[in-house]
């Protein structure tokens, strides 16, 4: 697979040099076709459009994709660029070459969506399609690739964009689906992008070894070869050696923090036989020969990776003082190493056993239902980044079950993929006999035993989601909460959204709030706003993520066009006014309204913001507004900020939030209302609730004459008995 572009000929002959049977006739049908509809179109590179169709094509004959695999790469991007409708293909080339060419077609352009959303929308379309035929992703990891063979023509921004989504997406994917020159070479093509000084280095060092390390692998294969003649094998082993690839170097150098030197696999020697029992003599045969590294023997063949991968590795070290990589494995092995799930096409029994293959394509069912129960498109990315990682783990049951898993994988994640009801009621866990905690990380080899409660009731606990690793499991832990704790879900969302609200000093009035999540009710698929506050309680919204853009919202919407109903119209005399506020003569015929995104009072730090028609705005000088427009590259918004100040005395009364952390206990909230009314302090509005720890919560908003009297309230009340804090709360509904 190194050919940047192809031609129809290319394609053609190596058609009539494979051995299968193609239908040569519907293909040159589709490459004309696609030729006519792509006409006058060109690439970033200047080539015609057609080449780069015809080059995904050829990558998949090299995989031994079948015939309308083949056409619908040549036509997969006629419907999304050019006049071209799914219907037409349907006509012309049948029912399977459409539902592939759809299946990788990008959704249009969603208004909701910004460029992330969009991402992930259209990589949950692909896993859609291809959980009904796998062929949709084989061509988009086609299609992929040949993108970022020819990136070098895009610009800087894109390339980076690419090889981002390239490694976080296609090649886990490439991975779980087993095709390894796939996998690799997207890799090192991502990685020449994202960090062209270390792949520039690497690949340096492997230059200057070229030869000595070429010489090192023809002579480790030359002594088995040699030793392998005097056995009897069914057939001739094949040995061929290989350098690990660039990214995988990488991994080890930088992210394991190694030296070149300690990268034992880095060379490799691969042995090829005819059945399992001769993989095992040969193993014996190696430990023989050369000394074998402790701890680097991994059998496969027993227990095969999550991507049907199987062979034995051992790491040993030849007379030299070089250490490599030993890999046996049987023919069929080999086929399934190199090409994953696309050997069946290309030497097995294609898509005709449908259970097989089902059976091998479960965990994009898991990767979709861990969606859905999430209610945010964005998890996709993340599923796919963690639950397809190409570093894995294997762990035991008492009973020697195996069991993949991410690696960092923890006990909760292992109960988990054993069976929902056992994560459910689980208890405690045991490794290698001995109770551990639950965010203990698992490591290969490990015999997990999950203790259990025969209580049906049980289920798991919300701080369970943060020390998970896989979303397999968070999914089932959510989709709990979703099913048996709506009320509780509503009330935790509802106290989870006010909490971010006041950390981002915004305050939304009641009657706006579900017009103003409008949007992310939609983006969430909630009909109603109990909805969204109950996704947000079992964790199918992730607040943190989505805060910035709703404060950008919410500064559009109410820090320059709030209702003006705190304007207070100024009355000069010597520069003073009625609201309390003193500033240059410039800005004397203002209005003047008090911020309610930091609600500032008299003693307080403050500077001025000269909105657009309603006058002058008053903030603290500690207000998230004024900070970041000062460290902004905005300097139209920098100059409307103003110096301003509190006159001697000023004339207004101020509301102001409190809130009163206590234990709980009868009289509570009279004992602190009754420090109020003796502090001869109004009490506007006051609100109570129990948490979950046993204290309760009390919020107060008062009107003061500003941070003096504010002060010796909040001192008063903090000398309660059963008070354990009082804060004063910016951003309160005044």
């Amino acid at each position: 697979m190194g050919n940047e572009s192809c031609t129809i000929n290319m394609l053609i002959q190596k058609i009539l040099d494979d051995d299968k049977q193609y239908d040569m006739s519907k293909i040159i049908s589709a490459y004309e076709f696609a030729d006519l509809k792509h006409s006058g179109q060109k690439r970033t590179s200047g080539e015609p459009y057609i080449v780069h169709p015809v080059t995904v094509a050829f990558i998949l004959l090299e995989l031994g994709m079948d015939t309308d695999t083949i056409c619908a790469a040549m036509l997969h991007d006629v419907v999304e660029d050019t006049d071209a409708t799914i219907e037409d293909i349907q006509k012309k080339f049948g029912q399977d070459v459409a539902m592939l060419v759809d299946g990788v077609t990008k959704l249009s352009k969603a208004p909701i969506f910004n460029q992330d959303e969009q991402l992930a929308e259209n990589v949950r379309k692909i896993l859609l399609a291809m959980s009904q035929d796998i062929r949709v992703m084989l061509i988009k990891l086609c299609d992929r690739l040949h993108n970022m063979r020819t990136l070098g023509c895009r610009p800087g921004p894109k390339q980076r964009k690419a090889a981002l989504e390239t490694m976080n997406i296609y090649a886990p994917i490439a991975h779980r689906l087993g095709i390894k020159s796939i996998k690799d070479e997207l890799e090192d093509l991502a990685f020449h992008y994202l960090d062209p000084y270390a792949y520039s280095e690497i690949e340096h060092i492997l230059e200057i070894k070229k030869d000595e390390r070429d010489r090192f692998i023809a002579s480790i294969k030359e002594k088995i070869s040699k030793r392998l003649a005097d056995i009897q094998f069914e057939k001739t082993p094949y040995i061929e050696g290989r350098v690990k690839s660039i990214y995988g170097i990488y991994k080890k150098i930088y992210i394991d923090r190694k030296s070149i030197e300690e990268v034992y696999d880095k060379y490799a020697v691969r042995v090829i036989v005819s059945n399992v029992l001769e993989c095992y003599n040969v193993m014996g045969i190696i430990h023989d020969m050369f000394t074998p590294i402790p701890n680097r023997f991994k059998d496969y063949i027993s227990t095969p990776k999550a991507n049907m991968y199987q062979s034995l590795h051992t790491t040993v070290m030849g007379r030299e003082g070089i250490t490599f990589e030993v890999q046996i494995r049987t023919w069929d092995m080999h086929y399934t190493a190199e090409y994953g799930i696309a050997a069946h096409w290309k030497y097995k029994e294609g898509i005709h056993n449908r259970d097989k293959m089902e059976e091998k394509l479960s965990w994009i069912r898991q990767v979709l239902e861990a969606q859905q129960v999430t209610n945010d498109v964005e998890e996709i990315v993340r599923i796919i980044k963690t639950d397809l990682a190409t570093e894995e783990i294997v762990v035991f049951t008492p009973k020697a079950d195996s069991f993949t898993l991410p690696a960092g994988s923890t006990v909760i994640d292992f109960a988990y993929r054993v069976h929902t009801q056992i994560g459910h009621r689980m208890t405690g866990a045991k490794v290698d006999g001995k109770i551990v905690p639950l965010d203990y990380k698992l490591n290969t080899g490990d015999i997990v035993e999950i203790m259990t409660t025969k209580d049906e009731s049980r289920g798991p606990f919300r701080a369970w989601l943060e020390i998970a690793k896989t979303n397999e499991a968070k999914a089932k832990i959510r989709s709990w909460f979703k099913r048996e704790c709506r009320e509780e879900n509503i009330i935790q969302g509802k106290a989870e959204l006010e909490k971010e609200f006041r950390h981002y000093r915004m305050t939304v009035p009641d009657a706006d709030i579900e017009s103003f999540l409008a949007d992310d009710l939609k983006r969430h698929n909630c009909d109603t706003l109990e909805d969204f506050y109950a996704a947000i309680g079992y964790g199918g919204v992730v607040l943190p993520k989505m805060m910035q853009r709703l404060k950008d919202s919410y500064d559009k919407k109410y820090v320059e066009k709030e209702e003006s109903d705190n304007v207070v119209p100024i009355k000069t005399l010597d520069g003073k006014n009625d609201s309390g506020i003193i500033f240059e003569e410039t800005f004397k015929d203002m209005q003047v309204r008090y911020s309610r995104c930091c609600n500032p009072l008299p003693g307080d730090d403050i500077v001025g913001f000269i909105t657009r028609g309603r006058g002058i705005s008053i903030h603290k000088n500690t207000c998230p507004h004024y900070i970041s427009t000062m460290n902004s590259g905005d300097a139209e918004k920098r100059d409307r900020w103003k110096k301003v100040e509190w006159s001697q005395a000023p004339k207004s009364e101020f509301h102001a939030v409190i809130d009163v952390l206590a234990i709980d206990g009868t009289g509570l909230l009279l004992q602190v209302a009754g420090t109020v009314s003796e502090a001869k302090v109004p009490i506007f509005n006051s609100a109570s609730r129990r948490l979950k720890n046993g204290n309760a919560e009390i919020k107060l908003t008062v009107s003061v004459t500003g941070k003096e009297q504010l002060n010796g309230l909040i001192s008063k009340i903090q000398k309660l008995h059963d008070v354990i804090s009082v804060t004063r709360i910016d951003g309160g509904k005044n």
